[in-house]
């Protein structure tokens, strides 16, 4: 490796540690060629979820930089030229780290270009699809919520399905015994991918709401008597708890169908196995702080402390090498959650590979 990519590699990191602590924690778990990678990766996502989150920016610049972003990590377009004309129309709104990851976006770039054609192709792809969903649903947002759950799944879709897409070519190939399970991998991918986002938007109902967007299902809630547009709408009615309680379940039978994903990576990559079960481990505490606090108000109060964290590295790693202590934790861990709901795996991954879903946002 040479020494301005070890240079970009060190800096990679210090970015990563001010915009995310978690995936601080666990890309390091990656092999160092995947970690990496999957680091810029986040850094590359990031950025576009930044556009996106601006409140200073019209819809029409939303969509502009995010388009002009795409074309910068496909080697279109000048990443100097996006740095600078998106850099001072950053508001206080946008954290100090974020307003400093845009600054240097060049070096992020410069980085990505380092990478083999294959890992190019598979962050060019995310970005792209990733841009475009975000771009699509942000001029829809609303107090109103999402018409449905299928709404929901394909929000969920551009918003992480793509990143466990993305992962998992990225994981194929680096490893050839991981390859033979590309086919099931990709499909199992799109429900982690879910069940890690309904996570967050369960947690961050109500930081969401101050941002005049909700993203659960609209038809959903009516069911049980709720209007999501109400702003008089609070935790704790019975009605929006029931509902609450349903999404859980959907979003705990797709983590579930995670593990299963897990199990599907060779015992001999303990490092990618860890990846995925710290963030797998996470987000089942997270819902079980959300279920048994129905009445929380911000996402800090279902936040999960340090020390749960560090259990769920502790056990994650004691029983990656053991897939029935693996499903014996998982278990465990969704114990006293509402039940799974079946989910047909291939009808899952049908949904986003279908004619009507690529052009829905064409």
């Amino acid at each position: 490796m040479n020494l301005s990519l070890s240079v970009e590699e060190t800096y990679q990191n210090s970015l990563l540690q001010g915009v995310s602590r978690t995936f601080a924690l666990t890309i390091p778990q990656l092999p160092p060629r995947l970690a990496t990678v999957v680091g810029n990766a986040y850094l590359l996502c990031r950025i576009a979820d930044t556009i996106e989150d601006e409140p200073s920016l019209s819809t029409a610049q939303k969509v502009q930089f995010s388009q002009n972003f795409t074309e910068v990590v496909a080697g279109e377009a000048d990443v100097q030229a996006f740095s600078h004309a998106l850099s001072p129309l950053l508001s206080s709104s946008t954290s100090v780290q974020e307003h400093e990851l845009i600054v240097n976006t060049a070096r992020v770039i410069a980085l990505t270009q380092q990478f083999n054609p294959a890992q190019r192709d598979a962050l060019s792809d995310c970005v792209r699809i990733m841009a475009q969903g975000m771009a699509a649903f942000q001029q829809q947002a609303s107090l109103a919520g999402l018409p449905n759950l299928s709404e929901m799944n394909r929000y969920c879709y551009y918003v992480a399905g793509v990143v466990g897409e993305m992962l998992t070519r990225l994981f194929c190939e680096y490893s050839p015994a991981i390859a033979r399970h590309e086919t099931q991998l990709q499909k199992l991918a799109l429900s982690f991918g879910q069940g890690l986002q309904m996570t967050n938007i369960l947690k961050d109902i109500w930081e969401d709401r101050s941002r005049n967007a909700c993203w659960l299902p609209r038809d959903l809630f009516a069911a049980h008597g709720v209007d999501l547009e109400d702003l008089s709408l609070r935790a704790g009615d019975v009605g929006f708890n029931q509902a609450l309680a349903e999404l859980i379940a959907v979003a705990h039978s797709h983590l579930a169908l995670a593990l299963n994903y897990v199990l599907l990576i060779p015992k001999s990559e303990q490092g990618i196995r860890r990846f995925c079960l710290w963030a797998l481990g996470m987000a089942m505490l997270t819902l079980r702080k959300i279920y048994h606090s129905p009445e929380f108000s911000t996402g800090q109060q279902v936040k999960i402390s340090r020390r749960s964290v560090r259990w769920t590295i502790l056990l994650s790693n004691v029983a990656a090498h053991h897939d029935r202590s693996l499903q014996l934790l998982f278990y465990v861990l969704g114990r006293g959650l509402p039940k799974t709901v079946a989910v047909n795996v291939q009808s899952f991954a049908q949904e986003f590979s279908s004619p009507a879903f690529a052009n829905a946002h064409k």
